[in-house]
């Protein structure tokens, strides 16, 4: 049997049975890490075997496998000091190509693992702000035995963790201004409860707190029916249900009036503000929702230039309606307007645009919605610069995708005075690189931050949280030749309506927290240390380089060693 230890950044792809890429050359016995006070460090110990199959088990409990006798692996950690210990053993998710690669951190306690199949366990340490600065000694013991066999001890490893002075600001205060989408009815359909019920909101404020972690930054809310139409994957040859549904009840009573029910959209809002996502509330489904009318799903409202759809209960009639006429409509956007006034949201408010392509009809669509509800800001995603360029009324905040930041990138830090809210960009299933596709280095989840730090952006967007296809556990491929396996989540259902985390996540927290402590750096008067790192992990020579189409292989353009980026922490601790 083999044992090792590698960066918290190995990622094993199982399709060939390169066994031998977790332990020659790469895997070590011993690992010095670093992080500051409310922070954390990192790494992933490897287990595999030549030649028999074994089960790897991380707890104490008494165990024999149900298939029969079979060697039990158990690792044992041994942490001293204060700091709070995670370990989770890592499970494969399948790729486009039909590779099985690491990416899901398991509740599991046990994990059947065959011969020549390398398994990973994430091991992951937190510093709290009263843990004393300094080092603090590892060990992990590795066991082994067959049924009724006394344990033996068949490797010991080591690490060490050490703790700055400095300490990094809670999650809810970061400056990194991130805003993954949330797609909170798909939640629902998974742990199979009611839309919006006690049930969902117990699961989804389990959910809003891994995003907290992050130190995220918006809520997302749907207020009409199927923004994006369920993503379109109704074309392709297995659909999944990506619909999302409005958070708003709407109802009609018998004497024509309308009553529009934001009690659940209050409760989505609280929930947020208990874990400290306070910056912004995103509203989806008033502007540019996504239309397809050759499959039916165009406009449905006479004389309105978008295609909302608001769906009520019509009481006189004992059924479900949707909205067909422009005043009805208008007086809805005007009744939420009114009640974000009252809620004293309306700074916090963005109506959002996703990709707007048409920019006479765009134009057409805000001064509908300026005229029905003044107060509102709005923000968009835009794969091109020329939304900026026209310096639409109302704009605050742009994300445009990272391509449209590279090409243009001078007349964009020019325009960076004229917007008078956050500078954002985002990925999705383009540009490849940077990227938090299965596929994509692990390395690219980490350099996404700091890509906001090298280029003066304010933070970063991307639409999957948790917009998961029929069963993500055991497939996320969905539309490969557009949306690379990834693309759609950051997180995996778990149980107990807890999320699963996926290494991907943990890497984008690592480089949202190497942000945050460059601005201490900065704060502190030590911002040439911050350069010095910036120099060390980019390469290019030109901003527009960084474009996918330039031909420069990734490596030329950033750094894949993570030492090289962990000469940050070493910086602050005066190396």
């Amino acid at each position: 049997m083999h044992f090792g230890l590698q960066s918290m950044f190995y990622k094993y792809t199982w399709a060939k049975n390169f066994w031998d890429q977790g332990r020659k050359d790469t895997a070590v016995y011993n690992m010095n890490l670093c992080c500051n006070r409310r922070d954390s460090a990192a790494l992933q110990a490897v287990v595999c075997s030549d030649v028999e199959d074994f089960v790897l088990a991380v707890s104490k409990d008494s165990f024999f496998w149900k298939g029969g006798p079979l060697k039990i692996v158990r690792m044992e950690l041994e942490m001293e000091g204060s700091l709070t210990s995670e370990v989770k053993l890592v499970g494969f998710i399948e790729d486009d190509d039909r590779s099985l690669k690491s990416d899901v951190l398991l509740e599991d306690r046990h994990i059947f693992v065959s011969k020549r199949q390398i398994q990973q366990v994430w091991l992951e340490f937190e510093a709290g702000e009263n843990t004393p600065a300094g080092s603090y000694e590892g060990k992990l013991k590795f066991y082994s035995h067959t049924l009724f066999e006394d344990e033996v001890l068949e490797k010991e490893l080591t690490f060490t963790v050490t703790v700055n002075e400095e300490q990094l600001p809670e999650a809810r205060d970061y400056t990194f201004y991130l805003d993954l989408w949330q797609h909170n009815c798909n939640i629902a359909r998974k742990y199979q409860v009611e839309y919006w019920s006690d049930e969902h909101f117990g699961i989804l404020e389990q959910y809003l707190q891994k995003l907290a972690d992050l130190g995220q930054k918006a809520l997302s809310v749907l207020i009409s029916e199927s923004a994006w139409n369920g993503q379109q994957t109704y074309l392709d040859r297995e659909p999944h249900d990506l619909f999302e549904y409005s958070i708003v009840p709407v109802r009609r009573a018998s004497d024509g009036t309308f009553f529009y029910d934001f009690s659940f959209l209050d409760r989505y809002i609280a929930l947020g503000e208990k874990y400290g996502i306070t910056s912004e509330i995103e509203i989806f489904g008033l502007l540019n929702n996504w239309q397809y009318p050759d499959a039916g799903y165009g406009a449905i409202v006479e004389g309105y230039p978008d295609a909302i759809r608001i769906r009520y209960y019509d009481e006189a009639g004992g059924c479900y309606r949707f909205m067909r006429e422009a005043a009805q409509v208008k007086d809805y956007i005007s009744a939420l307007e009114t009640h974000c006034v009252e809620k004293e949201w309306i700074d916090r408010v963005r109506i959002v645009a996703d990709e707007p392509a048409d920019w006479e009809l765009f134009q057409q669509r805000m001064t509908i919605l300026r005229e029905a509800a003044p107060a509102f800001s709005y923000k968009t995603a835009i794969n091109h610069v020329e939304f900026i360029r026209k310096e639409a009324t109302g704009i605050k905040d742009y994300v445009p995708l990272f391509s449209a930041v590279v090409t243009e990138y001078e007349y964009l830090q020019s325009m960076r005075p004229l917007i008078p809210g956050k500078l954002v960009y985002y990925v999705c299933c383009e540009p490849s690189r940077p990227n938090t596709f299965l596929k994509s280095p692990s390395i690219e989840a980490r350099v996404i931050p700091w890509m906001v730090e090298k280029l003066k952006l304010d933070g970063f967007l991307r639409w999957n949280y948790t917009a998961w296809t029929d069963r993500p556990l055991e497939n996320i491929i969905c539309r490969p030749t557009v949306w690379p396996a990834g693309d759609t989540n950051f997180v995996y259902p778990g149980p107990n309506g807890k999320p699963l985390l996926s290494l991907r996540y943990k890497w984008l927290q690592r480089g949202i927290r190497d942000y945050e402590f460059m601005q201490l750096l900065k704060q502190s008067g030590r911002g040439d240390q911050v350069e010095r790192a910036l120099q060390k992990v980019f390469r290019f020579q030109e901003i527009s380089d960084l474009h996918g189409d330039s031909g420069i292989p990734s490596q030329q353009l950033y750094s894949f060693e993570p030492d090289d980026y962990d000469e940050l922490y070493r910086s602050g601790q005066g190396n």
